[in-house]
């Protein structure tokens, strides 16, 4: 990480280069601006439908493929999370689209080191039986330990289903280093 330190505030026309090896950290005083480069984001989606929520029981919802991974910290093929390894604060945006007996209702739950972080709740389209479940948060996250998923609770049980990146997805990027 290419790191410019300086106590010079104020000074107009400056111009800093960075030494090549990689993001860009912008201090003042000691205390980190900003992270500039390779900003931590991913995309990932159900390829696959996941027929196998229970009835009123929060489930994991597996993630198998990536649009996109720039700093390879989703695993879509073990532990379906997003572990970041920059600290900072993180935008995480989801969305499921559920199916079967959800006429009662259905949730999407981020959750952080896993526990519930932030709920988001289904809007039922009657018309075909379907719950689509939409949610986004701000979390920090400390860049070692901390971990993101996101799980499904539909009263019933039922699908979430998957197959494009159309239909189920969980997303996230650094929006702040810290």
């Amino acid at each position: 990480m290419a790191l410019i330190n300086t106590t010079t505030t104020g000074v107009l026309g400056s111009t800093f280069f960075g030494d090549g090896t990689g993001s860009l950290t912008v201090q003042q005083n000691g205390v980190t601006l900003g992270t500039y480069g390779n900003i931590p984001t991913f995309s990932a989606y159900k390829s696959a439908s996941q027929t196998s929520i229970p009835n009123a029981t929060f489930t994991k919802v597996t993630f198998q493929s990536e649009e996109w991974d720039t700093n390879n910290n989703f695993d879509n093929a073990t532990n379906y999370r997003f572990t970041p390894t920059v600290a900072g604060y993180y935008q995480f945006n989801w969305e499921l689209d559920t199916g079967g007996n959800t006429t009662s209702g259905s949730l999407a739950d981020l959750y952080k080191n896993g526990s519930a972080y932030k709920r988001s709740n289904g809007v039922l389209v009657a018309s075909i039986s379907e719950q689509y479940v939409s949610g986004s948060a701000l979390a920090y996250a400390n860049g070692t330990t901390d971990y993101f998923e996101i799980y499904a609770y539909m009263a019933g049980g039922g699908t979430v289903y998957g197959g494009t990146t159309v239909y189920s997805f969980f997303q996230g990027i650094l929006v702040k280093a810290t």
